[in-house]
């Protein structure tokens, strides 16, 4: 086979790969920037943070991350439950959520990065899967266990909440609480509590990220900064509230970096996806799969 046609090959499938873990940092920024009008710049800070945590407890236990990233998912909802509570408090029910919200989520990401640093230090810090270091072989194309499988877990926890936010009365109201809050009211609905209920969703989907990432990759307090555009963008791409569109649009995102870093190199990836970013809002401002105001 064609040296050239193996590179994109393999590069293809890498990026498939990358952006299975993509999706499931944007997933949770989804539900609440997408659908909940709340723009958690802090969303990746809380993926580190689950990360380190689960890093910590595999050092402790030896159990596999992934499984201790489900694990605590119920802590991490429950933190995302207080901070939406002190976010409607304090800015969303004075009209704030604009620029004193995005402050708020700011402070929230400094506090966590600098809490971080503080108790657990700069190092990096990593959890070896027991299938870290396998790699299945199909022909000429290379599938590294250490992608795969947080990739697939990923996906099914995404595709475990489409069903619940399409099947379930709460997960329609989750998808319309932030566009009629009045018709919500109207059927006996508090949208206080709709919203709190999916923010902590969201929060917990950082934390089913961070064990994915964690796998992947060593983690340190700042290693989210790389991830804030690009979930953003991901989200954007995608059509803000289509959590299909979200999945999509990661996958694409994760073979156009890394197709563009196998042949021009790494330093260019970011400018060709985001470039592919720009296109598409230039065609399609509402996103891939956005619905049209």
């Amino acid at each position: 086979m064609d040296p050239d046609l193996v590179l994109l090959l393999n590069g293809i499938v890498s990026g498939l790969l990358l952006g299975g873990l993509y999706a499931a940092a944007a997933a949770g920024l989804s539900v609440s920037f997408g659908m909940l009008d709340v723009v958690n710049i802090a969303h990746p800070a809380f993926m580190v943070l689950g990360a380190m945590l689960v890093a910590l407890l595999w050092g402790a236990t030896g159990i596999d991350p992934l499984v201790l990233s489900i694990l605590l998912t119920p802590a991490f909802w429950a933190l995302g439950a207080v901070i939406y509570v002190a976010y409607h408090h304090f800015f969303e029910r004075r009209g704030d959520e604009a620029i004193q919200g995005l402050a708020f989520f700011f402070g929230v990401l400094f506090i966590i990065e600098i809490g971080l640093v503080l108790t657990l230090g700069p190092e990096q810090h990593f959890a070896d899967a027991s299938y870290a270091n396998t790699t299945l072989h199909f022909g000429e194309i290379d599938l590294p266990l250490r992608m795969l499988v947080p990739t697939l877990v990923s996906l099914l926890a995404i595709g475990g909440l489409a069903l619940f936010l399409r099947r379930t009365f709460m997960g329609r109201a989750i998808a319309a609480v932030a566009q009629d809050r009045e018709a919500l009211r109207l059927l006996a609905i508090n949208p206080v509590r709709v919203k709190r209920l999916a923010f902590g969703i969201s929060i917990a989907f950082a934390a089913l990220a961070g064990g994915a990432l964690v796998v992947v990759q060593p983690v340190e307090a700042t290693s989210g900064h790389v991830f804030i555009g690009r979930v953003f963008a991901i989200v954007i791409m995608g059509g803000l509230s289509s959590l299909g569109g979200c999945v999509l649009a990661a996958l694409a995102f994760g073979v156009v970096e890394n197709v563009t870093a196998t042949f021009y190199g790494p330093s260019w990836s970011p400018a060709v996806a985001f470039g592919c970013l720009l296109l598409v809002l230039a065609v399609r401002p509402q996103g891939l799969f956005g619905r049209a105001a």
